[in-house]
């Protein structure tokens, strides 16, 4: 099975329950590039288009490149309506781009699935002089300690999945953002920097299982283990007043081509 793919099977529930992204990270992307009507940008794996609007309601000539099926199907769907939107189902990694044919390339949770030796070199010959690159993704964490504290009990105890690939990259702290601006660098971007917000849910216990149920590893339970495990997890917010409170920290990278 291609994991790559793995959340094509399930677009409609993607695009209910994955987190959003905050108004202030567009601003900073569209600043940064000076994005408006005159410019070109390319999404990578843009899945259902959580990161998708803001950027086209600048008026830019926009290319979504997205692998799944599914996912091509529902963004096509979604924004048809806009003039300036184009999609092509492809692989990333094979499809042929111009050479400096873009001002801005960016990726919402999607580039950590491209290998390194690959995704910079190519990002870095598409982009235009002076253009932009950004990734961006979003680290949830419980903010009731004793109620993660359960939680984790009940994944030690059930999750048992086979899924595994390598997370090209990760956002979950200080160290590594420095690895990735040494990346940015080691490539040859420039300006180089790293950019974090903050949001806050709430969620009830159907809710939670349902947000989860879209992450990668999840969607790969198997019985016996996946009923039993959403049930523990039912059982432990359920027990807190039904409420699971997360901190969702949305980190963003971003540089220059020179």
């Amino acid at each position: 099975m291609d994991y790559r793919k793995i959340f094509d099977s399930i677009p409609d529930e993607f695009d209910k329950w994955r987190p959003r992204y905050c108004d202030e990270l567009f601003f900073d992307i569209i600043e940064y590039s000076s994005l408006d009507s005159s410019k070109t940008v390319l999404e990578i794996g843009p899945g259902t288009g959580q990161a998708t609007e803001p950027i086209l309601k600048t008026g830019c000539s926009y290319l979504a490149i997205e692998l799944g099926e599914n996912f091509s199907e529902f963004m096509t769907n979604k924004y048809k309506s806009y003039d300036n939107f184009r999609l092509v189902n492809a692989d990333f990694e094979l499809h042929e781009f111009e050479k400096e044919s873009f001002d801005l390339v960016y990726s919402a949770a999607a580039f950590q699935w491209i290998k390194e030796d690959i995704g910079y070199p190519k990002v870095y010959d598409m982009l235009k002089s002076g253009g932009a690159f950004a990734t961006f993704g979003v680290a949830s964490g419980s903010r009731i300690p004793a109620l993660d504290d359960k939680i984790q009990e009940v994944y030690a105890k059930y999750f048992k999945t086979e899924f595994d690939y390598e997370n090209y990259i990760k956002t979950r702290n200080s160290a590594d953002d420095l690895d990735r601006i040494d990346k940015l660098k080691k490539y040859g971007f420039v300006d180089a920097e790293c950019r974090q917000y903050s949001n806050t849910r709430e969620l009830c216990s159907e809710d939670y299982v349902s947000y989860i149920q879209t992450h990668s590893t999840h969607i790969a339970l198997k019985e016996p283990y996946k009923s039993k495990f959403y049930e523990g997890i039912k059982d432990v917010i359920m027990s807190f007043g039904d409420k699971a409170m997360l901190h969702d920290d949305i980190i963003l990278h971003i540089a220059k081509k020179p």
